[in-house]
């Protein structure tokens, strides 16, 4: 099947499409979970929280929420691998996040009509039936190519500090720190890249709401239910 994304008639209302499969809407949320963690402990791994007083050995606070951040990259990570692997058995729409349609001209066309959408320059966009060509880049770039990157570099650190001997300093530490020149490197474009997805999340989230009051078509329970409804 194509991988364009599926347009209906904007007139076509009424219509309930079962578009998400349980896979899916179950990986979205333990994704969405996970991002929130690791944004929390990422941010006090940064910037950590003043000393606490008393004996060092009864405070174990910077421990803890780095073993949150390392406990929340391992499902992050466990999770991207099963979304891959539902990508290849799961329905269309499945595919999406992983392919893009870049030569299909109709593709482009669509995206240039989704951007005057969101500039309020047309009254009603398109209706499609999963993720519409702006959403389809935006998810591309920031959870799948965002994901890999956040992945790649955090366990490349996380191998940094296993040292060598572990899985993680093999796979990922011996040949990403020295691709970024040194382990610094590494960790401010982790920091920055982390930063750019969070504003993505804030940006799906807005997104996810408007459409769901504006373009008259259920969002938000969409990836609930599994099923999207095309009100009048």
């Amino acid at each position: 099947m194509s991988n364009e994304p599926q347009a209906i008639d904007p007139t076509a209302s009424g219509n309930t499409v079962f578009v998400y499969e349980a896979p899916v809407r179950i990986w979205h949320w333990i994704n969405a979970l996970c991002i929130g963690i690791l944004a929390i402990t990422g941010y006090l791994i940064a910037s950590p929280l003043p000393s606490v007083s008393g004996e060092a050995s009864e405070n174990f606070l910077m421990g803890y929420i780095r073993f949150t951040h390392f406990t929340a990259a391992y499902i992050f990570a466990i999770a991207f691998l099963a979304r891959i692997y539902w990508a290849l058995v799961g329905n269309h729409h499945a595919q999406q996040l992983f392919k893009l349609p870049i030569t299909d001209k109709e593709w482009w066309n669509g995206m240039i009509e989704e951007f005057r959408w969101y500039l309020f320059l047309v009254k009603q966009p398109r209706k499609y039936i999963g993720h519409n060509p702006l959403a389809h880049l935006c998810m591309f770039l920031g959870i799948t190519l965002g994901g890999v990157f956040m992945i790649t570099t955090g366990f490349a650190l996380y191998g940094e500090g296993a040292q060598e001997g572990s899985w993680s300093h093999a796979v990922f530490t011996s040949w990403v720190i020295p691709l970024f020149g040194q382990s610094q490197n590494v960790h401010t474009w982790h920091h920055m890249v982390a930063w750019m997805i969070v504003w993505f999340i804030i940006a799906h989230v807005y997104a996810a709401l408007r459409e769901d009051i504006m373009s008259r078509q259920t969002m938000v329970s969409a990836i609930v239910s599994g099923t999207r409804t095309f009100r009048d």
